[in-house]
């Protein structure tokens, strides 16, 4: 009887967790102008982590190699996400900006949104399906 509650049980559970998938994110990034220096990309789920009170979700770094490159996120749980990259081409460890604060190095966000400031978390976010996705960003 105990045998089979818990066979029971373990297959009740596999077919629990079957179902389950982790998602796939592609990033496809667009109008890379220099090919120095070294590509970042954070993928983050939150407010918080979109103004770097959180750690992201995910973040990997790639050298450029052409005009575009592509980034994938793994294992992820369906939700909402946001992406920010940044191309620190000289390789100084941060985005460089001019006198005023703009960005000289190149810089893009998930949604592309066309604003003259870093866009909100909610301006980037998108929902990534369980089935995952591909988004493209092009670089400023």
């Amino acid at each position: 009887m105990i045998r089979t509650a818990l066979t029971c049980s373990l297959l009740a559970g596999l077919l629990l967790t079957g179902g389950t998938h982790a998602a796939e994110l592609t990033v496809n990034v667009h109008d890379v102008r220099a090919q120095t220096g070294t590509l970042r990309a954070a993928l983050v789920s939150s407010d918080e982590a979109w103004n770097g009170k959180a750690a992201p979700v995910q973040a990997q770094q790639a050298h450029p190699q052409g005009d575009s490159l592509h980034f994938t996120f793994k294992d992820l749980p369906a939700g909402n996400y946001a992406v920010l990259l940044t191309h620190d081409e000289n390789d100084n460890g941060k985005l460089d900006t001019n006198l005023v604060g703009m960005p000289i190095e190149g810089y893009g966000f998930s949604n592309n949104p066309q604003v003259m400031r870093k866009p909100t978390f909610e301006e980037a976010r998108f929902t990534l399906p369980a089935a995952g996705t591909a988004i493209d960003i092009t670089l400023r």
